[in-house]
């Protein structure tokens, strides 16, 4: 990888539409946020997501954070 890889320089936001087992993209990009802790998510490395919230996480631990949020267990 080199700087001038849109990846190094950080890249656009991908919009995407989250399913069972695989995502779709809306809107290419680089990367996502991670909707409880706002870290960026390399697509190529995107393992945790919610399908009912339509919104991914960056770890395990961050879906259970967002789970304590809603009340669930």
């Amino acid at each position: 990888m080199n700087r001038h890889e849109p990846h190094f320089l950080g890249g656009q936001e991908a919009v995407l539409d989250y399913g069972d087992g695989e995502f779709a993209v809306l809107k290419p990009g680089q990367f996502v946020r991670c909707a409880v802790t706002g870290v960026r998510i390399p697509l190529e490395e995107l393992r945790y997501w919610s399908v009912d919230l339509n919104e991914p996480y960056a770890s395990p631990e961050a879906v259970l954070e967002r789970r304590k949020r809603l009340g669930r267990r």
